[in-house]
């Protein structure tokens, strides 16, 4: 085996989006006076709730980039909102959200070590305006020589033909190409699907006991495991924790 190339996914796998959508969403509500009589953690799992449900509208090709936020907005709060105040209430919510990005602490390490090894680039469910801009205040964007997003490919993760447009960008084909995501399905088994080199990022290891299926995903639970399944030259790196 000879990988040339990782693509990343970006949100929970290289940046912490659930810790920062929890703490965003958290401040937002407590500025909005929402709360009510709801608990903050009822309120967080409905959110989630909500994204997941509109996330998935999203990637099967119902809804645009911008309608699946207004109706995140509509069906969390239960109201009726025009497109001009679920905007506003959103962007209130970006503004907390963004004040708690952050990278996982392995990342910096593991990109270091692959520099000169291997190319990155970038392949999110998320769209180039969002992502781009992520990258960049996170301080990591000139590490990537591509960045593909679904909504401006027209196509998303677990279809094949997103992983193979992150393929073609970097001009490999899928077998020289690894691909880094924290989904079991969307990023680990698309990816294998695809024909690359799929690494699932297990961080919880809430799926440790079921073991690695044969065809599918390299799980793995922290990025430190990274290089030596790369087979990278580089003396960053650890062993497996599920073993």
């Amino acid at each position: 085996m000879s990988i040339d190339a990782v693509v990343w996914d970006i949100d929970d796998t290289i940046f912490d989006y659930t810790a920062a959508d929890r703490a965003g969403m958290r401040n937002h509500l407590a500025a909005e006076g929402l709360l009510g009589g709801a608990s903050v953690e009822q309120a967080l799992a409905r959110w989630r709730e909500v994204t997941d449900a509109q996330w998935a509208r999203f990637s099967a090709g119902e809804t645009d980039w911008q309608g699946q936020r207004r109706e995140r907005v509509r069906v969390f709060l239960g109201e009726s909102l025009s497109d001009t105040e679920a905007d506003a209430w959103f962007d209130r919510y970006i503004t907390h959200y963004e004040s708690a990005w952050s990278l996982f602490p392995d990342v910096l390490p593991v990109l270091d070590s692959l520099v000169t090894s291997h190319r990155h680039a970038v392949l999110s469910n998320s769209s180039l305006l969002v992502q781009d801009r992520k990258l960049r205040v996170l301080g990591v964007h000139d590490r990537f020589e591509a960045i593909l997003c679904a909504a401006e490919l027209g196509v998303s993760k677990p279809a094949a033909a997103a992983f193979h447009a992150a393929c073609e960008a970097l001009e490999l084909p899928p077998h020289r190409v690894a691909y880094v995501g924290d989904h079991p399905e969307i990023d680990g088994q698309g990816a294998a699907e695809a024909g690359l080199f799929s690494v699932w990022i297990d961080r919880d290891g809430t799926h440790a006991a079921a073991g690695d299926p044969p065809t599918g995903p390299h799980r793995i639970a922290s990025l430190a495991e990274l290089p030596a399944i790369l087979g990278a030259d580089t003396r960053f790196g650890a062993s497996s924790t599920f073993r």
